[in-house]
Formats: C-alpha cells, structure tokens, sequence
C-alpha cells in the first residue's frame, strides 16, 4: 500500500516513453489499483515468455521442412533475446496510460490502431490477419469479462470526476493488446509466429482478465466507489483454466486445419448462421451434409447461374436452402449445412454483395463478375485457406480481373472490346468446367495474366508516346511565348520596313523557335539569335548618331553572315531567302548615302502597333482558370494526393463517366494529362481547373486496392457493427 501519490515506477530506467508528467495528481486508490494489476500482468508476461519455448518446439516438430523448422528456431531465439526489452516497453506503456487518466489525455483506438504499431514490419497481407485475430481475442474479452470491466470503467470515471470508455481503459483488452503488440514491433519474425504470440498472450495474460478485474473492482469498492453496483459474478475454473494440450491445438489450428483469418471470423460470422435450415418439421436431429455433397449441390446450382439481366435477383443462400429443402422432404431426413462450410458460403455471400455495390468496380462488369460467387464458395469450402492466402489463385484472379477494369468507362462496347471478352471467355469456363479442381483456377490465372502483360505492353507503350508528344508540346508552347516576348520587345511601336517585319515574323521567329527548343532561352546560341534580329531592325533604320554610318559599315558583314547561318538550319524558303537579302541590300545601300533622301523607290514602312503572336499547329495549351485560390482549398487538396498512375473518374453528364489515368504531370506548364486505359490520351487540366472539378464533385480518385481484400474489409466491419448493436 502507498500513502501518498509520490509513487514512480520501480523499473530501472526511463525510455523513450517514459512519461514525465508528476504522479501526484492521480489519487491513491488509482495508484494502489495500477500496481496491484501490474503485479498480476507482469504473472502472466512472465509465464507467456517461459511457455513460449516450449510451444515454439513442439512447432518445430510438426513443421513440414527444414525452412519451417529454422523459422521457429529462429522465433524462440529473438523472443529470448528481446523479451526483457518487450517486458519494460509493455509495463512502461501501462504506466504511461495511467498517468494520462489525470489529464485524460488519450488516443482514441481503435481495432485498426492498435495494430498500427506493427505496421512497420508487417507485410503487406499480414495486416489483415493481425487485425482479426487482435479483434477476436478483444470481442471474447468483451464478452465474457465484459460486465466487470463495464463497472470498473464506471468506477475510474467515477473516481476521476469525468468520462472514460473502455478503449482508454489501461486495463482493457484493447489497450492491452496495442501495448503489446508495441512492445513486440521489433520481433523479425514471421507472421504465422506473430499469430502465436498472440494467442499465447490471450492464454496466459488476458485468459484471467476476471481476476484483474475483480480485484480491482474490489480495491474501489474498499474505497467506496460505487459500492452498490451488482457484483459480477465469478467465473467457472471450466472456463478459465486451458491445459497445455488445449493451447497447443489451438496453435496448431492456427497454423493448419483452419487458417489464422478464418478462425477469428467464425466467431463474427455466428452471427449469421442458420440460413440454410430446411422448411420442415423434422422427428430427428438435423444431420450436417457432408462438404463433398455440399459441393454437388453447387455444382447444379452452379449451371443455373443467372444471366447480367437477372444477376441482381440471384440469391446463393436462398436457393441454396431450397435445394436443402427439397433433398430433406425427399430423404425424409432433415439435413443442413455444416458449421464451418455455412461460414464459408455466408462469408462469400456477403463479399459479392459488397463487390455488387462496389462504387469503383465498372458498372457494366458487376454482373459478369457476379457470376464468379459459386466457384468461389466451392474453392472456399475445399480449400478454407483460401480467405488467408494473399497468393491463392482463385483470389488472385478475382483481384487481377478487377484491377484490369479499374479503367473501363461506361461508354466502352463490352461486346467488341477484347478485354470484357477475355473476362467473359474465364467466367464460363469456371461455369462450365469447375467441378471439384481447384487448379483451373491456376490455368486461368496464368492464361489471363498473359493476355493482361500483353494488354499492358500496348497501352504503355502508347501511353509514353502520349508522354512525349505532350511534354514536347508544353515545350513548343514555352518556346512560342518566350519568342513571341523577344519580337515584340523588339518590334512594338516602331516603324520599319514591311518586308523586315515580315521576315523577322515569318522566317527568323522559326530560328528563334528551333534555337530555344535546342539550346534553351540562358543559352549564348539564345542571346546571340535575338542580338542578331535587334541587329537587323537596327540596321534598316534612320540613326541622327554621328557615327551610325560607320557602325553599320562595320556591322552588316557580320550581320549578313548570322542570317544566312540561321537561316541555314530552318525551313524558311530558299527563294524567298534570296528575295529578302536583295531587299535588304538595298536598304542598306540607301542608308549608306551621304545625304538621306527619299527616293523613288522607297520601302514602304509599317508602324508595328499590335502585339504579335505565332500560330501553333495544334490547339494549344489548356487555359488556367481565373478562379482564384486559397493555398488551403479542399479542391487543391485532392489534386495533390493524385499519384502517377493512378485512376480518376469524371463525371461528364448524368448518365456518362470517364475513367481515366494520371499519365503525366508536364514540368513546364504544370498540366496534368490524362489517359484512358489503351493509352490515349483524353483530358488535360491544369491543377486549379483539377481542383474546381473535386469541389464540384464531378471527380474522384479510384481505389486500386485489392478487390478482395476491400471487400472483406468491408464485410468484417459490417460483422462488427451487427455485433456491437446486439
């Protein structure tokens, strides 16, 4: 016991998350309750780390090679060399969290959260599954501790004067779980070894959560806080207790029988259950019908799957229980599905019903796409790891078919389009071939996998044409406007002879235009073309300067020699070349006379009054938009997120979307170029006419993201949501 809240933790040194803030703002009694708990987890830290060799061992020797066997070698090594480290960061973090109930200052956390600190060396189809099974072990908790935590949660609110919910709770298993999962981010193990940590924490550190909460709530209720609540009451030794033998099946479900995803979903998924309960009054027991006859009645449903026009009346489950039905009454038995393989067909249900409302799969492909949910049950049920395996073939084709329509417009003929044909030609064959071989499945992956490398070969290669015909074309612009700068600044407002006004325009404004593309407008090839056209102008004009006669007699050789040099390397007409030097030999020649005059052939003199501007061969660059805006728009926002390569999706009337890729961002003008999937380019925006199209809304990004994985993403959450409104 401790009589003041002078009280610091006895570990021996601090972290980088020590806390610094004083201790003495947290009364007594939440002092005598955060150390009493720490007493205990620290039992159960202690006795996950002694029982983790001899788990990881009895691993080893189930492992199917030699590679299998060194990961777990490897796993019981690194646990021994970092377990005093996990221990101190685990208990520092619980100090940590108690410490900011005096402020209340806390994250938010959630299930996606708590795992986010071991993000860094999770690969990229680990998440998922630490996310369920992390969520798992908290819903048991929830469950079956739930209304002792509920009350020891009332009672720190009640104790700290404000609000507290059981995810900012130091003792939930939500919290809980995140600090160990921080306290374990440096493990360099796999994720099958991560699994079983876990589960080995759930064992013997949150397995006696109704202790930690007993004693605690019994602490506060010393102390008089909220005495009069219902105690809860005790759990049963059944419950509680698990024998060695029963963790180590446990693991080995995990890593055999059935995979670490679909485990924890299963318990999300009773939520579901009895779809397929025959409509008859049974005198027995209803018997499950084995996987191998729920295939066959797949398999017939399976030649009755809808076409596009009615996919959307296509029930799985319902026509399933029908089909029960009907074999019960005929038998005379009543007969349903088995648990696991009910599971498994609610599970794909729910995925294609997201999958149909799947705002970024194409519209026009949803249906054809829908055709696939039999053959995936029916791999599903033969091979449950299917929802675990990120590489499973059955999984990568759905997922590869949907990323190769990410770009489809719904203008595009699916009846004449190569692609949609391709899809059509794997959705029948699955039909019509899949009975009980899963490798069709890898057939097909591999056979579309080549027709899309080859799709993709053709369209890269027309999108980088698009690439440099657009870049080559913002230069070009570029070019026009600074040669465009450099004849104005030389020609407005004087008067001058009309066939020098028309050469500079016509004829030196190209060896401006080929100069700058070549060399740039800082280089000395630049400069010395613009001295040469201020050279010219100067030389066919009246000077009052003493020495002007002089200096054009020293000037026009050299002048002459840079015309023709320039002149040499553009497309100006030879003849009209000549035309223009003779012209401009006599210019000179009255120049030259002693005394001006104005003789009987003068040139006839333009006064250069209106800006010039050189025509281009195409349409010319997108014009910016006089919108203005602020640094911080919500519409500039979005455009900067936009990644190369990825898919947008406009909106161009009430009935038509484009879809199309970021292909190009054009350093010199800024422009965004878009492309549909073939390559071809198909708009063209610059980044505030981009922005106005996001805060209108008549864009958005798409989601490139696995289909699948979205879409059971989405279905866990739904489970979650059922859950928690119970």
């Amino acid at each position: 016991m401790h009589n003041d809240g002078n009280v610091v933790p006895l570990h021996k040194a601090p972290t980088d998350q020590a806390i610094h803030t004083p201790l003495t703002r947290l009364p007594v009694i939440l002092l005598q309750v955060r150390d009493k708990a720490v007493l205990q987890l620290r039992k159960g830290l202690q006795a996950l780390f002694d029982n983790a060799d001899d788990t990881l061992f009895e691993m080893t020797d189930r492992a199917r090679d030699s590679i299998e066997q060194n990961i777990y070698f490897q796993a019981m090594r690194d646990l021994r060399l970092k377990r005093k480290s996990i221990e101190r960061l685990f208990f520092d973090q619980i100090f940590e969290a108690f410490a900011r109930l005096s402020r209340y200052d806390v994250t938010p956390v959630n299930g996606s959260m708590a795992l986010s600190a071991g993000a860094s060396f999770a690969q990229p189809g680990d998440e998922l599954e630490r996310t369920v099974a992390v969520e798992a072990m908290v819903n048991k908790i929830l469950d079956r501790d739930g209304l002792a935590l509920d009350q020891l949660t009332a009672r720190l609110s009640t104790l700290l004067g404000k609000t507290l919910i059981e995810r900012h709770n130091p003792l939930g298993p939500t919290l809980l779980c995140e600090f160990f999962l921080r306290a374990g981010r440096n493990l360099g193990v796999e994720i099958k070894v991560k699994l079983i940590i876990l589960k080995l924490f759930e064992r013997y550190v949150l397995n006696d959560a109704d202790q930690l909460y007993g004693e605690a709530n019994q602490l506060l209720v010393v102390m008089g806080v909220l005495p009069d609540l219902q105690p809860v009451p005790a759990r049963t030794i059944a419950t509680s207790v698990e024998t060695p033998v029963a963790v180590e099946s446990q693991v080995s479900a995990l890593d055999d029988s059935l995979p670490p995803v679909f485990l924890p979903l299963q318990h999300l998924l009773s939520q579901v259950r009895g779809r397929f309960t025959p409509i008859l009054e049974a005198s027995a027991p209803a018997q499950p019908i084995s996987s191998r006859d729920l295939l066959r009645l797949l398999s017939y449903l399976q030649q009755y799957v809808p076409t596009h026009a009615s996919q959307d009346d296509f029930d799985l489950r319902n026509q399933l229980g029908q089909l029960l039905t009907r074999v019960s009454v005929k038998s005379g038995k009543s007969r349903v599905v088995g648990v696991a393989d009910e599971d498994v067909i609610n599970l794909i249900a729910m995925l294609f019903e997201c999958i149909r409302h799947d705002r970024d799969l194409p519209q026009s492909l949803k249906a054809l796409v829908g055709q696939l949910q039999i053959p995936m049950v029916k791999v599903a049920v033969l091979d449950k790891r299917f929802f675990s395996r990120g590489d499973h073939p059955a999984k990568r084709l759905l997922n590869e078919i949907a990323s190769a329509t990410l770009g489809w417009s719904s203008c595009d003929d699916v009846q004449r389009d190569s692609l949609y044909l391709r899809i059509e030609q794997v959705v029948k064959r699955l039909l019509n071939d899949f009975v009980d071989d899963p490798t069709i499945f890898s057939d097909l992956l591999a056979d579309f996998l080549a027709f899309i490398a080859d799709e993709r070969r053709r369209s890269e290669l027309l999108e980088q044409r698009t690439r440099d015909a657009e870049e080559g074309r913002a230069k070009a612009a570029l070019a026009r406007q600074h040669v465009e700068q450099a004849l104005n600044l030389a020609l407005l407002g004087k008067s001058l002879p009309r066939s020098v006004v028309l050469f500079v325009q016509d004829a030196w404004s190209k060896v401006l235009l080929l100069t700058f593309l070549k060399h740039g407008h800082q280089s000395t090839q630049w400069h010395a073309a613009v001295q040469t056209m201020e050279q010219l102008i100067w030389s066919v004009q009246c000077h009052d300067e003493p020495d002007a006669r002089s200096r054009l007699l020293a000037l026009v050789p050299g002048l002459l020699k840079a015309l023709r040099e320039g002149l040499s390397g553009s497309t100006f007409d030879p003849f009209a070349t000549s035309e223009f030097f003779s012209e401009l030999e006599g210019l000179h020649v009255q120049l030259f006379e002693p005394e001006p005059h104005a003789p009987k052939d003068a040139p006839e003199l333009v006064q250069v009054l209106e800006a010039m501007v050189l025509q281009s061969a195409d349409e010319g660059p997108v014009q910016a938009t006089a919108v203005p805006l602020s640094a911080d728009d919500i519409g500039l926002w979005h455009v900067d997120q936009l990644r190369l390569g990825g898919w947008v999706e406009f909106q161009e009337d009430q009935d038509n979307t484009l879809r199309c890729k970021l292909a190009a961002i054009i350093d010199v003008t800024g422009h965004y170029i878009f492309v549909n999937r073939t390559g071809m380019k198909v708009l063209e925006h610059s980044r505030a006419s981009l922005a106005l199209e996001f805060r209108r809304g008549t864009v958005r990004t798409l989601d490139d993201t696995l289909l699948f994985d979205r879409a059971l993403e989405t279905v866990i959450g739904n489970l979650r949501r059922l859950e928690r409104g119970k």
